[in-house]
C-alpha cells in the first residue's frame, strides 16, 4: 500500500468538532439554567420561610407575647440572616423580654449599618436613659428627632421629642426641656389636646408665660376644658397674676375640677390681703394692714410655742422688738393720719413672713398668702 493510501484522514473529525462543541455548549447552558433555576427556587423557598416566621413574629409582638416573638424572629433569621427589619424586630422582642444586653448588641450593629434609622436611635436612647447614661440618651434622642422614619415622619418625630422632654423633666434638666418644648410648640397643629399637653409640660418646666399661652390656645378651641382652665390658673398664679388666676381657677371649679379649689382659696386670700392693689380704697387698705399686722404677730408667737422649730434667737428677738414697737401705732386712726405707716407696717409683716417661712411649726393660709404678697412686692 502506498504511503498516500496509509495517511490518516482527519477531515471527517474536523467536520464533526464544531457540532460536538455546539452540543457541549448547549448542554452547559442547560445545566447552568437548571442550576440557576434550582438556586432561585431555593432562595424563594428560603424567603418564603423567612416571611412566614416573621409574620408569626409580628403577630406575637402585637399580642405582647415577646418570648414567642423572639423564637419566631430568630427562626426567620435562619433563612434571611442579614435582613435588617427582622433583626430590628428581634431586638424589639428582646426588649419586651427585658433582655436588654442582647437587644443592645443587635441595635448597636444595626446603628452601624444605618445610623440615620429613627427607631434604632429611639430604642438606643431608651436603653441609655434606663441605664442612667444621660449624654448617650440625649445624643440618640436628638438623632431620632431628625432621623428617617417610615410613614408619617412628623408624628414620629413629635412623639420622639415628647419622650425626650419627659426624660429631661424626669432628671430635672428644665432648661433643656424648655428648649425642646419651644421647638415642639412651634410645630403643633390645631388639636386642643396637643396644646393642652404642651401647656402641662411648660408648667413642669416652670416656663409659666408659655404655659399660659398654650392653655389659652387650648381654650380657644375647647372652651369647656376644665383641665386647661386649671392649667391656665396655675400658670397665672405662678406669674403672680392673681386676678387672672382667680378667673381661670373659678371657671375650672365651676366645670367640675375639684383639685383647683385649694389654689382658688389661696388666690382669693392673696387678693383680699394685698393692700397695694390699685382697686383697693384707702379705708379698705387700712383694714387690710391691721389684719395683716395682727397675723404677723400671731406668727411670731408661734415661734416661741413649745415644740416649734426654733429660728435663730437673734432674728426672732429683732423681729419681735420691731413688731412690738410698731404695734401701738398700727390703728385705723394712725394709718389714716399717716399713710406712710402702711408701707412701714407691711414691710415688717413681710420680713416676719419671710424669716419664719418653713419654721415655727405649720403656717396658716393667711401666712402663705402674705408670703406670696411679699414676693409680689419684693423690695418694699
Amino acid at each position: 500500500m502506498s504511503k498516500q493510501g496509509k495517511r490518516f484522514d482527519l477531515q471527517p473529525y474536523l467536520r464533526r468538532e464544531p457540532v460536538t462543541l455546539a452540543l457541549l455548549s448547549g448542554l452547559a447552558i442547560m445545566m447552568f439554567g437548571a442550576v440557576a433555576g434550582l438556586s432561585r427556587l431555593y432562595h424563594q423557598q428560603q424567603n418564603s420561610l423567612a416571611t412566614r416566621w416573621a409574620t408569626r413574629g409580628h403577630a406575637a409582638l402585637d399580642a405582647k407575647s415577646y418570648g414567642a416573638a423572639v423564637i419566631d424572629f430568630r427562626t426567620s433569621l435562619l433563612y434571611s440572616r442579614d435582613n435588617y427589619s427582622y433583626q430590628l424586630n428581634l431586638a424589639e422582642a428582646l426588649l419586651g423580654e427585658n433582655r436588654i444586653n442582647e437587644a443592645y448588641n443587635y441595635l448597636i450593629n444595626l446603628w452601624d449599618r444605618q445610623p440615620e434609622n429613627g427607631l434604632v436611635n429611639l430604642e438606643l436612647a431608651r436603653i441609655a436613659a434606663e441605664r442612667g447614661q444621660t449624654n448617650s440618651a440625649l445624643r440618640y434622642y436628638n438623632n431620632a428627632v431628625y432621623a428617617v422614619w417610615p410613614g408619617n415622619q412628623d408624628v414620629a418625630r413629635r412623639n420622639t421629642r415628647l419622650e425626650l422632654i419627659h426624660m429631661l423633666l424626669r432628671i430635672g434638666d428644665r432648661a433643656q426641656a424648655d428648649s425642646q418644648l419651644i421647638a415642639l410648640a412651634g410645630n403643633l397643629g390645631n388639636e386642643p389636646a396637643e396644646h393642652e399637653l404642651a401647656g402641662q409640660l411648660f408648667l413642669q418646666a416652670q416656663d409659666f408665660p408659655r404655659a399660659l399661652e398654650q392653655f389659652r390656645l387650648t381654650l380657644r378651641r375647647s372652651p369647656r376644658n376644665a383641665r386647661a382652665m386649671a392649667g391656665a390658673g396655675n400658670a397665672a398664679f405662678n406669674l403672680g397674676q392673681y386676678v387672672v388666676a382667680e378667673r381661670y381657677l373659678q371657671l375650672a371649679v365651676w366645670h367640675g375640677d375639684k383639685s383647683s379649689e385649694t389654689k382658688l382659696k389661696l388666690t382669693k386670700l392673696v387678693l383680699q390681703l394685698d393692700p397695694f392693689r390699685s382697686q383697693v380704697t384707702s379705708s379698705e387698705r387700712r383694714r387690710i394692714v391691721l389684719a395683716a399686722f395682727a397675723a404677723a404677730g400671731v406668727r411670731l408667737k408661734a415661734c416661741t410655742a413649745p415644740g416649734s422649730f426654733a429660728m435663730p434667737g437673734a432674728t426672732l428677738t429683732s423681729l419681735t422688738q420691731k413688731w412690738t414697737q410698731l404695734k401701738p401705732h398700727i390703728t385705723l386712726w394712725e394709718l389714716s393720719r399717716n399713710p406712710d405707716l402702711v408701707n412701714t407696717a407691711m414691710a415688717t409683716v413681710f420680713d416676719i413672713e419671710r424669716e419664719t417661712s418653713g419654721m415655727c411649726g405649720g403656717s396658716t393660709d393667711t401666712d402663705n398668702a402674705l408670703l406670696l404678697i411679699a414676693k409680689l412686692h419684693e423690695g418694699l
